[in-house]
């Protein structure tokens, strides 16, 4: 399987694309409206036919290029079913299994940033979303967030994922651009190094962050796959 991590300044997301060196299937991972023509500069340099547009989740800090992309594409738009999206052709729940050539993507439910956090797991890598960032964690006061939920998906779901598994996050703020579990269960500042889910949601409830500059106009135009 090859990775190519795209990265966008301006909401500080990163596009995942992947794909299988045989049969050249494809998929696009947390897509921003801004960056369709680079991505799809890059498939049709490299050769590849996208067979997924994958979102992590409805995001609340830019609009996904999904739909312009599925135009280009005739790519299915694949999400959690609880972001109740009426645009997308694939709805999944737990364990779900997708195909990139004989490569398996199994979904796992990570809710707790929002309730339909999806991580995408392929050939020892994870793509967690916002639910696990590196040295952080999405956070939990809207979008049905919630502390004891994020608090179960990355310590009981993906801190038992091998400790070698590589994690690929939707997010970083701090110029890194990978992780491993093993690092994230001792090192992530939120919840890492066994905290408790009292210490945990101390911290995720003192966060007061600023709502994400484009929330009112992201999230519906994401629950329309972006085709505005």
């Amino acid at each position: 399987m090859k990775i190519r991590q795209l990265f966008d300044y301006d909401t500080w997301t990163y596009t995942y694309l992947i794909w299988d060196e045989k049969t050249k299937e494809a998929a696009i991972i947390d897509t921003v409206l801004e960056q369709v023509e680079r991505d799809f500069q890059h498939i049709t340099q490299l050769g590849l036919t996208i067979k997924y547009l994958l979102e992590t989740h409805v995001h609340a800090d830019h609009i996904t290029g999904a739909g312009s992309l599925r135009k280009k594409t005739g790519a299915k738009i694949v999400i959690h079913k609880n972001s109740g999206s009426k645009c997308a052709d694939i709805l999944t729940s737990e364990s779900d299994i997708l195909t990139l050539g004989k490569q398996e993507i199994r979904v796992l439910h990570t809710p707790g940033h929002t309730d339909n956090d999806s991580t995408y797991l392929i050939d020892g890598v994870a793509f967690t979303g916002d639910a696990l960032l590196i040295r952080d964690c999405g956070r939990t006061d809207f979008q049905l967030g919630s502390n004891q939920a994020l608090y179960h998906s990355i310590t009981q779901k993906l801190f038992t994922l091998p400790e070698d598994t590589i994690v690929f996050p939707a997010h970083d703020y701090h110029g890194l651009s990978q992780s491993t579990i093993a690092e994230e269960k001792v090192f992530n500042a939120r919840i890492g190094a066994n905290k408790s889910l009292e210490a945990f949601s101390t911290i995720m409830d003192n966060l007061k962050l600023p709502k994400p500059k484009q929330i009112h106009i992201a999230v519906p135009g994401n629950l329309k796959c972006g085709d505005l």
